[in-house]
């Protein structure tokens, strides 16, 4: 009872927000003083007028095309000022903060480029920034990368194109994003400003959202707590959808996409709008099947199979006053679990291993795309309304959302469709932010941020307890810009966490004992980003970072379907915390672009998992329904992690059109002291060297617009600096990888009529083990001598994008 007045209190809060922002539609909360910025945009060595050129308003949302005479007119915006966004395809971006107020008038002149150095970030600030003035390493990701990168999913994709992102791997449908070597409840999901709450402190659980849909991809690396509380100790990923187009057009896409290894069909189409009137909206779906993956020395992994159906969008409105955005998304993701279980004459994989019914799966199985046990179901719903309100100059930020993961893990052969474990883990987050109008080159932003969340087991098996947390923190945070080359920001953030555990019994034995903890924490962070010259950039920063535990750490207590794994919680577990500097120079100049990002963090209370020791040596293990499972628990000690990521971009003028780029990262991590004979944090990822070599070509041409060609080489290197207590991880062995790729977009009267990608991964189908791929630790394959399973071998991928666009009234 006591749980539902809870959930019922926070309806009736954002009942009461919505009819907040209902009433702010027909009303301002404020009388607002509006104005609109216009002029022309010109090609810079021509002075030809750009037509179809976009000016977007980044803090309003709102933007608009150029004319065919190359003339603007944004809409109307309350007066103050706004970082602009000037683009056209194959000409550099220019960003400028401009005063609108008297209806100003602003010229703008492109120059043709073949590099684009200049991007504006949302992630870990109080409002859309200069990349350039961020004092944090910022790594923005394009769709039009995307679609150029073939990859299992989205994690897997930043992995190839951000240096320090890795992806901790359970197979294709699944990887969870690592930074700097920390990953799970380490690093936060942001997607369209709402946090993505679906049980990360699992292995097998990914990010759970429709990466088809996605539009940009903002990386932050570096501690994060100042703007989103716990939990985001590495950095965060924010995965960005719904964005509004521009003012009086209707866009949209049709994509489909299709891998080889796997034989992975995809398909996806969305439709974005935006009125003359500022009524806008975004409507997409996706469907995706795949069957098993294979390698050279495995042939067909067995049950790696996996598909998708995904609906979304958002509608909303956009005035003088402000905008209100209403988000509405839901993910279905269905996917096998890979167990690797192996056949002890013949090593080939098993079907329902330690059951009655085992027997080695036949060709019939290993070829067909129905799910076998273990498998899992996820059903992600999420409800979100993104306000943002013009307070006189001021800006007033609220944003809050519901969502719902529904989690359902099958092992049994013989209840195929009925659930072992059902996780039912419903949240509430809310965002408010009140923003204050630039004052003597200051800007200040003061907020509160939390959630509450509440976790219930529907299933006859358990693994952690059903519990209720709730968050909430504030913050303050500044920022001051000297001569427009300096950037001073930071900030204060205080937080607090309570978590209600459930008190349960299975059959008559205490499974869970009730428990009340709090937590709570004071962090932040001071920065500095100093523009030397046009070329030159340096930035320094230094944050407090904190993780609370997660309730899987504190009371799990039971075997996790897919895992092979059975796993012990400690309720005496402390608040993990960090002190991170960062410390990184950018140069771009005509012939070059480099990069380079090195940190230093120190996490107190690290939280790690570690297999048990039997009394007698050797893994401790549990028998569960007549199968053996590892025992784990979780264990802390203080912790430092070092290391940098290198970026190297040959351009030569005037062949600015061949790249030869290179990037080099790499992490260290270590214990204070000694454990079990070793100091080596677990699960680091391994130094990786990547090299790509590329032509961009015809950017603007008659027919062919954007041809390009690669050549890539990913190698890896051997990572030993393991922690070998307990058997908790062995050694992997390095391997290179080529990959190749081509792709173009057909025009015709100068619009595209649709765009071409083709991708070989592993051209030379290597059979290797990534070291953050869970699968190495499944069963021997006692015919060859090999541990675990291998990652995917030769792979051709093709993708088919068809862009619409039209006029709007």
């Amino acid at each position: 009872m006591k749980s539902l007045a809870t959930i019922k209190t926070v309806s009736i809060f954002f009942l009461s927000i919505l009819t907040v922002s209902l009433q702010a539609t027909a009303k301002p909360l404020t009388d607002v003083a509006n104005s609109i910025l216009s002029g022309t945009v010109t090609d810079a060595k021509t002075g030809k007028p750009l037509s179809g050129a976009v000016i977007y308003l980044h803090e309003a949302k709102t933007g608009t095309l150029t004319a065919s005479d190359g003339s603007y007119k944004t809409p109307s915006v309350p007066e103050g000022k706004y970082l602009v966004e000037v683009s056209f395809i194959g000409y550099t971006s220019l960003l400028e903060v401009v005063d609108i107020s008297s209806n100003p008038v602003r010229n703008f002149a492109l120059k043709i480029t073949y590099i684009e150095n200049e991007a504006v970030t949302v992630t870990g600030v109080a409002s859309a920034t200069k990349v350039r003035q961020s004092a944090q390493p910022v790594s923005i990701v394009k769709k039009s990368e995307l679609l150029q990168t073939s990859a299992t999913n989205v994690i897997d994709a930043l992995s190839k194109l951000v240096p320090g992102v890795s992806g901790l791997s359970s197979g294709p449908a699944v990887t969870k994003p690592v930074i700097r070597g920390l990953g799970y409840n380490r690093v936060v999901t942001v997607h369209d400003g709402v946090r993505q709450e679906g049980q990360q402190w699992g292995d097998e659980h990914g990010i759970e959202i429709d990466e088809y849909s996605i539009q940009k991809v903002e990386v932050l690396k570096g501690p994060a707590s100042l703007f989103y509380g716990s939990d985001a100790m590495a950095g965060v990923v924010h995965l960005i959808t719904n964005t509004p187009v521009e003012q009086g057009t209707i866009k949209g896409n049709i994509l489909a996409t299709h891998t080889d290894n796997n034989g992975l069909w995809g398909a996806s189409a969305n439709l974005a709008g935006h009125l003359k009137n500022g009524f806008n909206w975004n409507v997409y779906g996706t469907s995706k099947s795949a069957a098993d993956y294979s390698n050279a020395y495995d042939g067909k992994v067995f049950n790696s199979r996996f598909f998708e159906k995904n609906v979304g969008g958002y509608v909303g409105i956009n005035k003088a006053w402000g905008y209100s955005h209403l988000v509405v998304t839901s993910f279905n993701q269905k996917l096998g679990m890979v167990g690797g279980a192996r056949d002890t004459v013949t090593g080939k994989f098993l079907i329902y291993p330690e059951t009655v019914h085992t027997r080695m799966a036949n060709n019939d199985e290993l070829n067909s795309r129905d799910l076998f046990t273990p498998y899992q179901h996820i059903n992600h719903f999420k409800v979100a309304l993104d306000n943002n309100f013009a307070v006189g100059k001021d800006r007033l930020a609220i944003n809050i959302g519901y969502q719902r993961n529904k989690r359902y893990e099958f092992g049994d052969p013989d209840a195929y469709q009925t659930p072992g474990l059902f996780f039912d883990l419903q949240t509430v987050n809310y965002n408010l932010q009140y923003n204050f109008s630039e004052k003597n080159g200051w800007k200040t932003s003061v907020g509160a941020t939390g959630m509450y969340q509440q976790n219930r087991n529907r299933a006859e098996e358990v693994l952690i307890p059903e519990y209720n947390q709730f968050d909430l923190g504030a913050f303050v945070y500044t920022k001051k810009t000297f001569h427009n080359n300096l950037t001073l920001s930071g900030g204060l953030r205080g937080d607090m966490r309570k978590v209600s555990s459930k008190n349960y019994v299975e059959n008559g034995t205490l499974r869970f004992a009730a428990f009340d903890q709090s937590f709570s924490n004071i962090s932040g962070s001071v920065g500095v980003g100093y523009n030397v010259n046009d070329a030159v950039t340096l930035r320094f920063n230094v944050a407090r970072g904190y993780r609370a535990p997660s309730v899987s750490e504190l009371a799990s207590n039971g075997a996790h379907e897919g895992t092979n794994r059975y796993e012990y919680g400690d309720k005496n577990l402390k608040t993990e915390t960090s002190l991170q500097a960062d410390a990184g120079i950018e140069v771009n100049t005509q012939h070059f672009n480099f990069t380079l990002n090195g940190f230093y963090n120190h996490i107190q209370n690290y939280i790690f998992y570690s297999k048990l020791e039997a009394v007698g040596g050797g893994d401790s293990l549990v028998t569960v329904n007549g199968e053996d499972l590892t025992g784990f628990t979780f264990r802390q000690a203080a912790a430092t992690l070092v290391g940098f990521e290198v970026k190297f971009d040959l351009h030569p003028h005037p062949l600015d059109w061949l790249h030869f780029e290179n990037s080099f990262s790499l992490v260290a991590g270590h214990f204070s002291e000694k454990l079990e004979g070793t100091n080596r944090l677990p699960f680091i990822p391994s130094p990786r060297l990547q090299s790509e070599l590329r032509a961009d070509l015809e950017k603007n041409g008659k027919l062919l617009r954007n041809l390009y060609c690669k050549l890539e080489m990913d190698q890896v290197s051997t990572q030993n600096r393991i922690f070998s207590a307990y058997h908790t991880e062995t050694a992997t062995k390095g391997y290179t990888l080529f990959n190749v790729g081509a792709g173009t977009e057909f025009v015709r009267k100068g619009k595209t009529l649709f765009a071409v990608s083709l991708s070989l991964n592993n051209v030379f189908d290597v059979s290797y083990q990534n070291h953050l791929s869970r699968l190495k630790y499944t069963d021997t394959n006692v015919v060859t001598g090999r541990m675990g399973v291998f990652n995917m071998g030769r792979n051709l991928s093709i993708k088919i994008n068809v862009p619409l666009e039209f006029k709007a009234g």
